[in-house]
């Protein structure tokens, strides 16, 4: 790995929090999420990387994501919220592209796929980890409470 890189990632302890929201806002292109200091500083040292050497090939990121829908369902339903019916539709916004989930017995679908959760589809949707329903406007920031 570069200096340049190992320097910048080593920066990042110095920087204030708004600081590091800043550096956020131009390397994603988008505002930080409402997250604590350390993940901030976590997901800024991957992007770092992944900008300068590359981030996961399409095999990786395929892989990862057959073995995230291979979860067992029970464990990842327990986190989903249990008010949403079989047949309801969420939608997002996100670039400028309307994405529309279905709630199914045991799972989502979203473009034609089924889904365990869903961060699964969120994280499709941004290749980004958010939390499912915080992204899809089922749950408000904590701080907002």
């Amino acid at each position: 790995m570069s200096e340049s890189v190992l320097a910048q990632i080593a920066g990042l302890k110095d920087k204030t929090t708004v600081q590091l929201r800043a550096l956020w806002k131009e390397l994603f292109d988008r505002d930080a999420p409402p997250f604590g200091r350390r993940h901030l500083e976590d997901r800024l040292s991957y992007r770092i990387q992944e900008l300068r050497l590359g981030g996961l090939s399409d095999r990786a990121r395929r892989k990862l994501d057959a073995l995230a829908d291979q979860l067992d369902p029970k464990v990842a339903r327990r986190r989903e919220p249990r008010s949403l019916l079989p047949g309801t539709q969420l939608r997002r916004e996100w670039k400028g592209a309307e994405h529309v989930i279905t709630v199914r017995e045991h799972d989502f679908e979203y473009d034609g796929r089924p889904y365990k959760s869903l961060s699964a589809i969120a994280r499709a949707i941004t290749s980004v980890r958010w939390n499912g329903p915080f992204f899809f406007g089922l749950r408000q920031d904590r701080k907002s409470k």
